[in-house]
């Protein structure tokens, strides 16, 4: 169901969107509130596309989209994963057979490559801060935090880049400390159990959470939970562009999103509608 009143932008609410008490908010990092990785599915999806065994007939719109469907269906787990799906895609294909740690070595270079020089941008004074984060998304925290709702941060990328990048980016203020991050080991890393720890640190139930991602995982685990999930369907080529990404909402929702956005342009008025007075 799709709803534009009140609402300056793109908003599609699902008949699960409704009233509830919300006592926390948990954000995802890279591209629900940073936008320093902003066009890594792209970097991603072209480091499959060189080493992926074409078949007898398929085209490549169905390839881009089968690949597509590891590079954001696995968005939110520890990197590793999408390499290891797609190795075994490989495999499956009678292909070369691909190392993920290889694939992984490949993909961190090249983004992390684009990742220094936006950065550098930042330091150098050449772009804002506020540039590389999704738009819309500091009126939604300033007014999360005069509602006095605390928020976390919880984030598959390691825990002390997303502790330096949020500095980086002025959103650390908001969330005093409470930032959670991967550890490098995949097998030790869970957003769930990091979704429940902060459950039982904060002592609400599962009902009264609200997340942001634009990810299926954290949608997922939150709904899981009980909570309220909103899917953030960012454009990763033009920040504040009003559009949403296809393929992250057409995941997201399939995820159980209760409401999806491209951006927070209509997100203090959507939290709004959502809580409870």
């Amino acid at each position: 169901m799709s709803s534009t009143s009140g609402f300056v932008g793109a908003v599609e609410m699902r008949p699960s969107f409704a009233r509830r008490r919300v006592r926390h908010v948990v954000f995802d990092f890279d591209g629900t509130l940073s936008w320093l990785r902003h066009g890594w599915p792209d970097i991603m999806l072209n480091l499959f596309l060189d080493r992926f065994p074409r078949q007898s007939g398929e085209t490549e719109e169905s390839v881009r989209n089968a690949l597509l469907g590891i590079v954001l269906g696995l968005n939110g787990h520890p990197t590793i994963r999408q390499m290891t799906r797609f190795g075994e895609l490989v495999y499956e294909r009678g292909g070369a057979p691909q190392d993920p740690a290889d694939l992984l070595h490949v993909y961190t270079d090249r983004l992390e490559a684009e990742i220094a020089a936006r950065t550098a941008l930042i330091r150098s004074g050449h772009a804002q801060p506020d540039d590389f984060v999704v738009h819309g998304a500091h009126p939604l925290l300033e007014r999360l935090r005069h509602l006095g709702i605390p928020c976390s941060i919880l984030s598959s990328t390691l825990e002390e880049r997303v502790r330096g990048e949020a500095e980086l980016l002025g959103l650390a203020p908001f969330f005093d400390g409470r930032i959670h991050g991967g550890t490098g080991d995949p097998g030790r890393f869970s957003k769930m159990e990091v979704f429940r720890r902060i459950l039982r640190e904060t002592k609400i139930d599962g009902t009264e959470l609200l997340s942001f991602g634009d990810g299926p995982v954290e949608i997922a685990d939150t709904k899981s939970l009980g909570g309220a999930a909103i899917a953030v369907c960012s454009d990763e080529t033009r920040n504040g562009s009003g559009v949403m990404d296809p393929c992250k909402r057409r995941q997201l929702l399939d995820a159980g999103a209760d409401a999806a956005i491209p951006d927070y342009r209509d997100a203090p008025a959507l939290l709004d509608r959502m809580r409870e007075p």
